[in-house]
């Protein structure tokens, strides 16, 4: 049995709500879903969010990647074989994280297939239910204040709140959260690389001198000012999470080696999908490092692979998969689905997708 054919879908999906960060704005999810067929029909899915701000990854790069590079690298190859499938793909190219990603988490989800199995068995997990935070998107104090209060009633008990955009309101912003939600609720930061090492420093002390109790926070700093990072953490008492300042095994080692950070946040688009992100999560583990996965803005596929891999391996906090939570509409047909806080896989072969909406896509060989 082989792999019969690779084909590309390109989609762009509305939000609900425009998503705003230290980095970026957005008011739609633009993405590749890759389709890996087997001789059988059986198809397998896997996703490349475009993140132009975080992982350079664009719609184009990830589709020229997959149809002139690793579509005919796995033609005619057997799917069953998976390590060595995916051992290929990393291998392949040079960075294009988000494009191999898709492409691992596509042979997974039809290995899963052809083995009549949801992709968390297939990952050595059972349970079909995953919490997630929600984040609230960087805004003043009173809108943030308002969209807390409204994930509240949705049900959510942690909030991740964007803060980065001004150093000099965020401890407002964070104290009008607080007053909010009240004590119940856990809110964590993330900057997203919009703080300096000193307001960093200045802005997380003054929060903890409030009493305003964040769980963590992320990613303060830029992601190559590990020194920077590494100074931020010896000097708060609230944990620090790096994000962007690890894609791969040889960022995290760094991180680790400087003890520049207590959690790590992995995602799949960002160090090239499954395969490795069970390498991440173990590396950290052994080493004491907390953990989350997260995700980019992507849509059901991606969010199914990241909680599937949360459901098998676990994680020390939450974590961050309310991506797809944002769309509008489902630019699949079936998939995970949300219940309140949670992330609902199905329990279904693989990811449990049936296709694309293909009104909404544009798909190609």
């Amino acid at each position: 049995m082989t792999i019969s054919a690779v084909r590309t879908h390109r989609v762009s999906a509305p939000l609900h709500t425009p998503f705003v960060t230290a980095l970026r704005r957005t008011t739609t999810v633009d993405t590749l879903v890759v389709e890996l067929i087997d001789a059988d029909g059986r198809s397998g899915f896997g996703e490349a969010p475009q993140v132009w701000q975080v992982t350079g990854a664009s719609v184009a790069g990830a589709q020229a990647c997959v149809r002139e590079l690793l579509g005919p690298l796995l033609t005619g190859r057997d799917p069953d074989d998976l390590v060595t499938r995916c051992t290929e793909v990393q291998r392949a190219v040079v960075g294009n994280e988000a494009a191999k990603a898709a492409v691992d988490v596509a042979l997974h989800d039809l290995a899963a297939r052809r083995l009549g199995v949801p992709l968390v068995r297939l990952l050595g997990g059972t349970t079909l239910r995953v919490p997630t935070d929600v984040t609230l998107a960087a805004g003043d104090a009173v809108d943030l204040a308002a969209a807390a209060r409204q994930r509240q009633a949705d049900g959510f008990g942690v909030l991740k709140l964007k803060v980065g955009t001004d150093a000099a309101g965020d401890l407002d912003r964070v104290r009008a959260v607080r007053a909010a939600v009240g004590a119940a609720a856990r809110i964590r930061l993330d900057a997203n690389q919009g703080w300096t090492p000193r307001e960093a420093v200045r802005v997380i002390r003054g929060i903890e001198d409030a009493g305003l109790d964040v769980e963590l926070v992320e990613q303060p700093v830029a992601r190559w000012d590990l020194d920077g990072l590494a100074w931020v953490s010896d000097r708060v008492s609230v944990p620090i999470l790096a994000d962007e300042a690890v894609f791969g095994v040889r960022d995290l080692v760094e991180v680790i080696r400087r003890r520049a950070a207590d959690l790590v946040n992995v995602k799949l688009a960002k160090c090239g999908g499954l395969h490795p992100a069970r390498t991440l999560l173990e590396l950290a583990t052994a080493h004491g490092l907390g953990t989350v996965v997260g995700s980019m803005m992507e849509s059901q596929v991606g969010i199914g692979a990241a909680a599937s891999l949360v459901a098998a391996y676990g994680t020390t906090a939450v974590s961050d998969l309310d991506a797809a939570w944002w769309l509008a509409w489902s630019p699949v047909q079936g998939g995970i689905r949300y219940e309140g806080p949670n992330v609902v896989l199905p329990d279904a072969p693989g990811l449990g997708i049936s296709g694309i909406a293909e009104a909404k896509m544009q798909s190609r060989g």
